[in-house]
């Protein structure tokens, strides 16, 4: 048996790690690589996989650095399944078509205004690319063993990182394999907490922010701070979104303090088709977040969802005092940008950074103090303020990793450190080492790893 990690090693993008066996060859997620572009020109290098022979794909969440590759796989002539729970499905979903129609607008754009090396520029792959991806999907329920062939068997735990986010635990020939993907927070504020295992031969666990401790502040404070320093300066506040789980998480927040009466009477827009109708879908599964009915009613009396591009622009074009939620929330695509291109130059305005911001990207431009922003294929200088809440992560920070590891039973044969920058991979290695005495590695890209049969 080995392992591979075709993506997501030193880094927290393009995530893909295949799992090879006498029985089977498996993939673990199938992201896009996302930021540098370094990273993104590897979206067009084929996998060294003969897809003839790849049996399955698991994808742990719907994220498009876990998911976004699919289209592309299926496109080159992958012709098995892709298994998941129920809500990674509907959510992936979204997020494909919507994948699809901005690589789409890109190349459009780009060639429109010629400001690409390519000729012509050419998505990736389209909508209907991730329609028929779509196709392959099949959903499994939480916490049950489900049987793959005579030899392999795997179960989905929840990880508390976005809805339907999963742990794959697979059982191959005996040997325990258990992928943690992305890990959520010990206390997620629309969540149940992660899931623990205690048991498990081989654990792949994510870094990303493996080297950090998250501040226990009130975010809910944060966020009312920002929102009336914008409104006492009549500016608008724009607030680059995820549109999965960051968006719901905002909208949950801004329907309490509207419920306390601490508000501004301004208008609150989410302004991103996926994020409508991720909302939608968080809604459609009550067994598996916290929210309550009068919660999610509340919500929708607060925020007004916007997904019609005429609507859109006629919010884009409106100065007056708002706050609006836009995808993406890297600010590497989407709607947002169209806010951006009409607001970034005025010292009035203010953008609040709310997620993790890979290197690379225009988010992480903004919150390194750049002065100037590139986008529509022109550079933008940045006067509006921009505001940081480190605490919004999804992501487990360096504590809640170790919580999460140290409720094993026994210590696993070897554990894999991914999904991570060097620094953050490095650092929890050692903590690992230290804390837990356990034999560790940082994952490195495309390197085969033997492992004991």
């Amino acid at each position: 048996m080995k392992l591979t990690f075709l993506g997501g090693a030193g880094t927290v993008t393009g995530s893909k790690t295949l799992l090879e066996s006498s029985y089977s060859k498996i993939l673990i997620d199938c992201g896009l690589f996302q930021g540098l572009k370094e990273l993104r020109l590897k979206n067009r290098d084929p996998l060294p996989i003969n897809l003839d022979e790849l049996d399955a794909v698991f994808l742990t969440h719907a994220h498009l650095d876990h998911s976004g590759y699919i289209p592309i796989l299926v496109k080159n002539g992958y012709k098995g399944k892709i298994y998941c729970t129920k809500a990674t499905r509907d959510i992936t979903k979204i997020i494909l078509l919507d994948s699809g129609k901005i690589q789409e607008e890109d190349a459009r754009r780009a060639n429109k205004y010629n400001y690409t090396k390519h000729d012509p520029a050419i998505p990736l792959y389209d909508i209907e690319d991730a329609k028929e991806a779509m196709t392959r999907f099949e959903t499994f329920e939480f916490n049950e063993w489900h049987i793959f062939n005579d030899a392999i068997k795997f179960k989905f735990f929840n990880s508390g990182h976005i809805l339907g986010s999963a742990f794959i635990l697979i059982k191959v020939n005996e040997k325990l394999f258990l992928f943690s993907g992305d890990i959520g927070r010990k206390e997620p504020i629309l969540l149940p907490q992660y899931e623990y295992i205690d048991q498990a031969d081989y654990v792949i666990v994510e870094s990303t922010y493996g080297n950090r401790l998250h501040r226990h502040i009130s975010i809910i404070d944060a966020l009312l701070r920002y929102i009336k320093l914008t409104y006492s300066k009549g500016g608008i506040l724009v607030i680059p979104t995820f549109s999965v789980e960051r968006a719901q998480e905002i909208i949950y927040l801004l329907s309490v303090l509207k419920r306390q009466n601490k508000l501004p009477k301004i208008p609150i827009y989410l302004d991103s088709p996926m994020g409508v109708n991720a909302t939608e879908v968080y809604f459609k599964y009550h067994n598996i977040h916290k929210l309550t009915q009068e919660d999610i009613n509340s919500m929708l009396s607060t925020v007004h969802l916007i997904s019609d591009v005429n609507d859109s622009k006629t919010i884009v074009n409106d100065k007056n005092p708002k706050i609006v939620l836009a995808g993406s929330g890297m600010i590497s695509g989407g709607r947002v940008l169209h806010y951006l291109d009409k607001l970034i130059f005025d010292e009035k305005n203010s953008i609040l950074i709310v997620g993790f911001q890979a290197e690379g990207t225009r988010g992480r431009s903004l919150i390194s103090g750049d002065t100037e922003l590139k986008f529509f294929g022109k550079f933008y200088k940045i006067n509006a303020e921009v505001f940081k809440i480190n605490d919004f992560s999804g992501h487990a920070d360096q504590s809640e990793l170790l919580d999460w590891l140290q409720h094993f039973k026994t210590p696993p044969i070897l554990t894999f450190i991914n999904h991570g920058e060097p620094h953050q991979s490095q650092a929890l290695k050692i903590k690992i080492r230290t804390d837990l005495k356990w034999n560790c590695t940082v994952a490195k890209m495309n390197k085969e790893y033997n492992l004991e049969n």
